[in-house]
């Protein structure tokens, strides 16, 4: 996982503009709740969880120097806050090696964050109506 922070920020209605580094993506919910210009932050979550699968999947199989000319990941929410994801392995590899890609895909980063214990700690600042800033500090 990167060391950069990910900064959000206001657009029209209910879209928003994500900064990660020098790239900047958009988030939204589609119509009529918004204006659809970009992948809600659910769909968001699973581009992460694709692109980090993909990613390991990939590594993993050049790295052992196997035969892997492409790998497809596509992901959709099932029911009772499930992940579906869908794999395609492409290539001439053996069945021991098509199993082991597929146990190595659900441990990338983020499957593994996903899946494990996490805690988020929300950190509040309140710029109130007089321009006050009003920091607290971290829980300890």
């Amino acid at each position: 996982m990167t060391g950069r922070t990910v900064s959000i920020r206001e657009g029209e209605r209910l879209a928003r503009s994500i900064a990660v580094g020098p790239h900047i993506l958009t988030a939204d919910e589609p119509e009529p709740i918004s204006t659809d210009t970009g992948p809600t932050p659910g769909e968001l979550l699973l581009a992460a969880l694709g692109s980090c699968t993909s990613m390991t999947v990939r590594a993993y199989a050049d790295r052992h120097g196997w035969q892997l000319q492409q790998v497809d990941v596509d992901l959709q929410f099932g029911t009772r806050a499930q992940i579906v994801k869908n794999i395609r392995l492409v290539g001439d590899l053996e069945p021991a090696q098509a199993e082991r890609l597929l146990e190595v895909a659900d441990r990338c980063p983020v499957h593994r964050l996903l899946i494990g214990d996490v805690s988020v700690v929300t950190v509040p600042t309140v710029l109130t109506a007089s321009h006050q800033l009003q920091d607290h500090a971290l829980p300890r």
